[in-house]
């Protein structure tokens, strides 16, 4: 199986001095960015996690204006990963993007719940293969599919993650 854990650099972090005692591939979620990237801390150290498979409409990119339903992914994504949330992170292929973020599938660990798949479902995201990194992507497709099929959230409203908000009806 191509998912590993993001083992190393838990395991390097989870020396620093006062940094909590955790499993190797889990961290805790400081804050959103937006609804498909968290702040973490591991082992003390703030790291920000872009969501493997995804996309979400901008909510806070600097070059672009917010996107129909970027309020609405990053407020999703506070709600399912609170400040505090206990997550375990898998890697793929590739462990950090060209903005030097950790990629990862994100878990909750209260519940096992696979965030990335959840905003999927419920609308707030589209699937997006990065390859090499698609461990997960058929899970990610048919989760698209059925919430395109039930009209949920983006799709009735904005129709793709890329429209702007003037779009919006």
């Amino acid at each position: 199986m191509r998912v590993l854990v993001l083992a190393a650099a838990l395991l390097v972090g989870a020396c620093a001095p006062g940094a909590p005692s955790l499993p190797a591939g889990q961290a805790v979620v400081v804050r959103p960015v937006d609804g498909d990237t968290v702040v973490v801390e591991i082992g003390g150290r703030e790291e920000p996690v872009r969501f493997i498979g995804i996309d979400t409409p901008e909510s806070v990119a600097p070059d672009r204006p917010v996107e129909c339903f970027g309020m609405e992914a990053k407020e999703r994504t506070a709600v399912l990963l609170p400040a505090g949330t206990v997550v375990r992170l898998e890697r793929d292929v590739e462990a950090r993007d060209r903005f030097d973020r950790l990629l990862a599938y994100v878990f909750r660990t209260e519940d096992g719940l696979f965030v990335n798949q959840a905003l999927v479902a419920e609308g707030f995201a589209e699937a997006s293969a990065f390859p090499p990194n698609t461990a997960h992507q058929g899970e990610l497709d048919a989760a698209e599919d059925g919430a395109r099929a039930a009209d949920l959230g983006l799709w009735p409203v904005c129709g793709s993650t890329d429209a702007p908000v003037a779009s919006a009806p």
